[in-house]
């Protein structure tokens, strides 16, 4: 290998740096040919045997051959892909010497060769140096690449002007390099002019640019712009339908997925494991169990069942559609299981709130040698938070920080607050926040707000708002919160004062829905929808249900009054009801339902779903925005503890 030097050195412009004795060029009274050696210089590149090749141009020069413009392309990119800038400084000085700097594709390998190694600066230099790169589409679609790998945003544009200002043409690379930058909503608007920039150019119609604007759209967050560009390109192939599939899944349009999915397969499609992926995680948002067993049976034809990233997809979605046991299978099965495969199942029995076994499992994980990571620590101190393990969450995320070197990040703070919090640890919750080595985020002050309404503790609510919509102003679910804590203390005043709030701040509350899924297909229900083809009969089974409560039940005179008035209103059946109710309607006699629901299941609607499940001798599943609740027999598997 090239002799290396320990410090960075400055580039060579006039004068190369002197070459140690083993690296000599020799004089060109040497006769020995140069192109055999190019041609296994360029064979060792090609197959990425970079120590090989660097060992060869050595034995080259030993040789007597002198090095040309085909040579030190292949022997820069060597020192590029092994991160040698001493070693790749000298092969500039070689190539100065050489009398090849100039040519292009020595130009362009020097400029690649120092971005890939961190010098950008230096491959600037080269750049500027030679007045042939100025005109060179290649030289500038390399420096535009490397300002981009180097995270040089208003550099690499500021370059794009500049090489349209000269009048060099543009490509298909240059676009493929200076796009993928624009990944930000701040960055948006650049994004969209090099789009209208590749329109102008013809340069849209590229399936590789089309579908880098494609990406580029779904990253900033203007999905719709994305599905736009989408319809418009005609000729469709699977990395185009991966990524608008992948983009409306990110962003959690599950539905959206589906619906992509059912028209890619009847256009003949032929998914791979990031098209699955993507519905599988949508899948899991819905609760879409039956399509999600479409898909697995999918993998298990197609071969793919030892894909890693296929097997925690869907231990996810089997846990998140309240098939625990399915998850748990799928996890037994794996050969190998990586730190993703226990964080996926541990969360599964916590979120069903078996945070018991979800420890046990963590302990089992510790014991195969895993290291816990961030998200995995997540996962045990929420599944600790679900079902009151105060100690055990305690023993956790102290062990974070002593025994595995990870510092908490405020999500790990979030489930210790909603840990203490519902133990009525409210003081302690408040003294840990003020506490963080981070600074608290919305989430943080959110938990404390939470178990202050769960304990009715009005004055430490009035201070976690104050602190949480400083960092959230428009998350509406905070004012409901507060809201609702002033209602659990009979607070008239505090309830008119949230709503003055949000009235002032235009803010709506979320409304609420459910989804229901019957023979393949997720049935949607808002809170008081009367747009159902069932309409009628869902609303006739809620008034009997309602009445056989009535009936047997001594309901709560509060709980009476506001069913009342839901009745003549018709406006404020929740959702859950409605998609229970359509279930009941609709689902084969003894068959477990299972409802997802956006936001938090009401006390009121928790205990309606507790005496029907008595009343029909009827198992639910209740996914809420935070847990699973399984009702059978008038009991919750929450214990009322949520």
């Amino acid at each position: 290998m090239l002799k290396q030097c320990t410090r960075k050195k400055s580039l060579p412009h006039r004068a190369p740096p002197p070459p140690t004795a083993s690296a000599v060029i020799p004089s060109r009274i040497h006769t020995a040919p140069t192109a055999p050696w190019n041609t296994r210089l360029r064979e060792l590149s090609k197959h990425s045997r970079f120590h090989e090749a660097i060992a060869l141009y050595r034995q080259m020069l030993r040789s007597g051959a002198s090095p040309n413009a085909f040579t030190f392309p292949f022997a820069l990119k060597s020192c590029a892909s092994l991160s040698l800038p001493a070693a790749g400084a000298q092969l500039h000085g070689h190539a100065l010497k050489a009398g090849c700097e100039a040519e292009p594709f020595v130009l362009t390998s020097l400029i690649s060769m120092y971005s890939q190694c961190s010098l950008i600066d230096d491959a600037s230099k080269v750049f500027d140096h030679c007045p042939q790169s100025r005109h060179l589409t290649v030289c500038y679609n390399a420096l535009m690449s490397g300002y981009t790998s180097n995270s040089r945003f208003s550099d690499a544009v500021s370059l794009f002007r500049r090489m349209r200002e000269m009048g060099v043409s543009v490509n298909s690379v240059t676009m493929l390099g200076l796009i993928p930058v624009c990944s930000l909503p701040a960055h948006l608007g650049v994004g969209t002019c090099l789009h209208c920039c590749s329109m102008k150019l013809g340069l849209d119609c590229d399936s590789s640019v089309g579908n880098c604007l494609l990406t580029m759209y779904v990253k900033c967050g203007s999905v719709e712009d994305a599905r736009v560009l989408f319809d418009l390109i005609s000729c469709k192939g699977l990395i185009t339908w991966n990524a608008m599939i992948s983009g409306y899944a990110q962003h959690g349009l599950a539905s959206h997925v589906l619906d992509l999915y059912r028209e890619m397969k009847s256009c003949g499609i032929r998914p791979d494991s990031v098209t699955l992926v993507g519905v599988l995680s949508s899948c899991a948002h819905l609760g879409a169990y039956n399509i999600g067993c479409q898909v697995e049976r999918q993998i298990e034809l197609s071969g793919s069942n030892s894909n890693p990233f296929l097997n925690n997809a869907l231990i996810n979605m089997y846990a998140r559609c309240g098939k625990l046991a399915k998850a748990r299978a799928i996890f037994d099965a794996m050969p190998e299981k990586t730190v993703v495969s226990w964080t996926a199942i541990i969360g599964g029995y916590g979120m069903h709130g078996q945070g018991e076994l979800a420890v046990k499992l963590f302990e089992e994980m510790l014991r195969a040698g895993i290291r816990p990571d961030g998200a995995a620590f997540v996962s045990v101190l929420s599944a600790c938070s679900h079902v009151g393990l105060t100690d055990e969450g305690l023993k956790y995320f102290n062990a974070m920080e002593k025994k595995y070197l990870l510092q908490p990040g405020p999500e790990h703070y979030s489930c210790m607050v909603d840990l203490l919090g519902r133990a009525g640890q409210l003081q302690k919750a408040l003294d840990l926040i003020h506490t963080m080595r981070v600074h608290p985020d919305g989430a943080v002050w959110g938990a404390l707000l939470g178990a202050c309404k769960i304990h009715k503790n009005v004055e430490l609510a009035e201070l976690a708002f104050q602190r949480v919509i400083e960092l959230e102003p428009t998350n509406i679910g905070y004012y409901v919160l507060l809201s609702n804590t002033y209602n659990e203390a009979n607070n008239m005043d505090g309830i008119l004062r949230v709503r003055m709030m949000m009235r002032e701040r235009k803010l709506k509350k979320e409304p609420g829905c459910s989804y229901v899924e019957h023979r393949g297909k997720v049935n949607l229900f808002l809170a008081g929808d009367r747009g159902h083809p069932q309409t009628k009969e869902i609303y006739k089974m809620l008034n009997e249900l309602e009445d056989w409560l009535k009936e047997n039940h001594n309901l709560d005179k509060n709980y009476l009054e506001r069913r009342d008035d839901e009745r003549l209103s018709g406006m404020g059946v929740h959702s859950e009801k409605l998609a229970i109710a359509f279930a009941l309607l609709n689902a084969k006699h003894g068959k477990e339902i299972v409802v997802i629901k956006n936001l938090r299941v009401c006390e009121d609607c928790h205990l309606f779903i507790k005496l029907v499940s008595k009343a029909v001798d009827r198992r639910f599943v209740v996914r809420d925005a935070t847990r699973f609740h399984h009702f059978e027999g008038g009991l919750c598997s929450c214990q009322d503890y949520w």
